[in-house]
């Protein structure tokens, strides 16, 4: 059972990926830090931690990265972490990026993969590197310039998913709040897509909008939340990757809710 979407699969259900790994017809990131993935990890995993790929996100090292771990145009990848899926989001909506449309996230954590008793190791696999094309998706992609000029468009939704105490402290002119916190579900990642639906609807997010998310920082939890919209077939989202310090830092203008009651502290 898997989370789909016109252009494929969003998320990948564990006895799935079980099967996938057996075949050896999958690469698996692990982006949890280095000394957490050498512990143990999903059989076949390599590691990517985060802070290693933001450290220079360019797509030219990006490309490199992907072809050191054995990725080409094909490869389909599944990636995970220990965050509710927000690390992992990053780093899959960077494949989108760089044109590799077979990337997924695993269903759940590694956390919850371990405490249902699922295989895991410490090897370290031997990659072959591959070649991969570089075939850049800028439509996924939004800029401070490109927010500016566009978050006042009637056709354009706004979605800030920090926790909420801070979207109601600062946040950027005419974004709505929508909290990480509310995306997942019991041990998944993501809601499921009805409940999803149900929950963006209820925040006004429908139709043929072009939406962006945005967090604190580097595009994390806003990642997660680009997921959770192409889960229930809002195709035309983009990531401010960038994110809400960046435009802090060029001083672009912000807005504070005054008037806000009990519920709005709340993560729901």
């Amino acid at each position: 059972m898997c989370c789909l979407t016109d252009s494929g699969k969003i998320t990948t259900d564990v006895d799935s990926l079980r099967s996938e790994i057996r075949d050896k017809s999958i690469r698996v990131i692990d982006v949890r830090r280095e000394d957490d993935y050498k512990q143990d990890h999903i059989p076949t995993a390599v590691n990517l931690p985060l802070a290693n790929l933001l450290s220079d996100d360019s797509p030219e090292r990006i490309l490199k990265l992907i072809n050191a771990m054995g990725i080409d145009n094909e490869t389909p990848v599944v990636v995970y972490d220990d965050t509710f899926g927000a690390l992992a989001s990053r780093v899959a909506w960077t494949l989108e990026y760089i044109g590799h449309s077979d990337v997924t996230l695993l269903e759940t954590t590694y956390g919850h993969w371990k405490s249902l008793g699922l295989e895991s190791d410490s090897n370290i696999p031997e990659i072959q590197s591959k070649e991969h094309s570089m075939n850049l998706q800028p439509n996924i992609l939004a800029t401070s310039d490109y927010l500016e000029s566009a978050k006042d468009r009637d056709d354009v939704i706004l979605i800030d998913n920090r926790e909420r105490l801070n979207y109601l402290e600062q946040h950027i002119p005419g974004a709505i709040s929508l909290p990480y916190r509310t995306l997942a579900s019991n041990n998944k990642i993501l809601r499921p897509k009805e409940d999803m639906k149900r929950l963006l609807e209820n925040r006004g997010v429908t139709g043929n909008s072009e939406i962006i998310t945005y967090c604190g920082s580097v595009g994390t939890l806003s990642g997660l939340a680009y997921y959770a919209l192409k889960s229930v077939d809002l195709p035309n989202t983009k990531l401010y990757v960038r994110s809400f310090k960046e435009w802090k830092n060029l001083q672009k203008p912000t807005a504070k809710q005054e008037d806000a009651s009990y519920w709005d502290l709340s993560a729901e």
